[in-house]
């Protein structure tokens, strides 16, 4: 029973798919533990991830209804609900302890740093939501430590969501090191079953669709990412999982002009820790690429300045805007390098990949934007093929750009936007870097 009650607590979950024992849900059910509902409201909405537009409820002929059902398209990777599934909570709350175990970090942080986890332990204290507006390399997660056993201590239950899978997976095995004695539950898609009430969950905001009034704060990483910043059922999924009242933590290196107007109480770092100013990418033409690709010719601007990091011994990344064209390019970039590796959103290995990136066993990496976040390696110098395409805006520029010179001791990584022609994304993210540098130097 307890097993059941850890698991269900602050959980929305569909009854015919808990990793327990059916006889034990029925019996709880029938000893009132357990609260049923339907997963399609009579208004025609998911309860599960809130989704109430005609083209995502579907109806359909069901023979378990023996008539017309509707069924949630919206969520459906995560079991199907539809008006004859049951999903289920645990009715009452779970009480949390003040958290005294150990908190491991010696680090120390700068003044900018500093005051801005001072302001948001104020905002927690408060309970107020908050937007930490910091470049990439600023040390974003180190000043959340601080605020973290605050709350922590205080017996909260906290969740740190992420758009990206990548993103938690990294940030991860950070938090169980500050916080070793502490139980961490890890959730993305195809995550394993984690038993125990966890009292910092760590999860991509898809998984929150799965959670109800569970957390008494959440913290939105990387807030501007895709498909956050792109899917308003994701932000619902987020209000949901918190209880009544609670506050919402956003940390972003580029908040959209929306997330910056609604979020008052603010804290801005424009300078990286190590003091050094942000990479200002330089412009290469790189004329005709995708036509290259197609014909099995590497372009010469792009091979010269991967043979001289290789030279060099700098590791590099270089983005695509396609899986298609990683495709075609990964076979000429081998011809160079046998070497190189290339990694998607569909390739299981990508976090192998980038672990052998860091460990410099593979001396660089072709990828989408799916690294473009949450990936620190030394000393990387950053390439983006296409700058100019349509699916570059100013933000994941940024943010792909923010990969170099992250290092105290590697601080001036190169960025180079190879172009077919200048886009005004391009110029957008080259004026707000050079705008970020102006500002953190006054």
């Amino acid at each position: 029973m307890n097993e059941l009650q850890e698991f269900l607590t602050g959980r929305i979950w569909l009854r015919d798919f808990t990793p327990f024992p059916q006889e034990m849900i029925e019996k709880s059910i029938r000893e009132g533990f357990i609260q049923v509902q339907k997963g399609i409201t009579e208004n025609l909405q998911c309860a599960r991830c809130l989704e109430i537009s005609p083209e995502k409820i579907v109806s359909f002929w069901c023979a378990k209804c023996e008539g017309q059902c509707h069924y949630c398209r919206h969520c459906i990777r995560m079991g199907r609900v539809s008006t004859c599934t049951d999903l289920i909570t645990w009715k009452e709350s779970h009480t949390i302890s003040p958290y005294s175990h150990s908190f491991h970090w010696n680090g120390e942080l700068t003044k900018l740093q500093q005051q801005a986890s001072e302001e948001l332990g104020d905002s927690l204290h408060q309970n107020r939501s908050h937007l930490i507006y910091a470049v990439c390399g600023a040390g974003k997660t180190e000043l959340l430590f601080s605020p973290l056993h605050q709350a922590l201590s205080e017996g909260k239950r906290v969740c740190i969501a992420a758009p990206r899978t990548d993103v938690i997976l990294e940030l991860s095995p950070r938090l169980q090191a500050v916080f070793p004695e502490l139980m961490i539950h890890t959730l993305y898609g195809g995550s394993t079953f984690e038993p125990g009430f966890a009292r910092l969950v760590m999860a991509t905001t898809h998984q929150l669709y799965r959670f109800q009034h569970a957390f008494d704060l959440v913290i939105v990483d990387e807030a501007d990412a895709f498909p956050y910043s792109y899917d308003p059922s994701l932000a619902r999924a987020v209000s949901k999982s918190l209880k009544p009242g609670a506050p919402i933590i956003y940390v972003s290196a580029t908040p959209s002009p929306k997330l910056l107007e609604s979020v008052p109480h603010q804290s801005k770092i424009f300078r990286r820790f190590h003091g050094h100013p942000l990479p200002v990418p330089i412009y290469r033409a790189l004329w005709n690429y995708r036509r290259s690709f197609r014909t099995n010719k590497m372009p010469k601007k792009l091979a010269d300045w991967i043979i001289q990091k290789l030279e060099k011994g700098e590791p590099f990344m270089v983005f695509f805007p396609t899986i298609e064209m990683i495709r075609q390019a990964e076979p000429l970039f081998k011809e160079i390098d046998i070497r190189i590796e290339a990694v998607h959103s569909k390739d299981p290995d990508r976090k192998e990949k980038v672990m052998k990136l860091r460990a410099g066993e593979i001396p660089g990496i072709l990828t989408s934007t799916i690294l473009e976040r949450g990936v620190t390696i030394e000393n990387v110098q950053v390439g983006i093929v296409g700058a100019d395409e349509d699916i570059f805006e100013a933000s994941a520029l940024i943010q792909m750009a923010g990969r170099a010179g992250r290092s105290g001791k590697f601080p001036e990584g190169q960025v180079i936007f190879f172009h077919n022609g200048v886009s005004w994304q391009m110029d957008k993210a080259r004026n707000l870097i050079n705008s970020y540098n102006e500002e953190g130097f006054r």
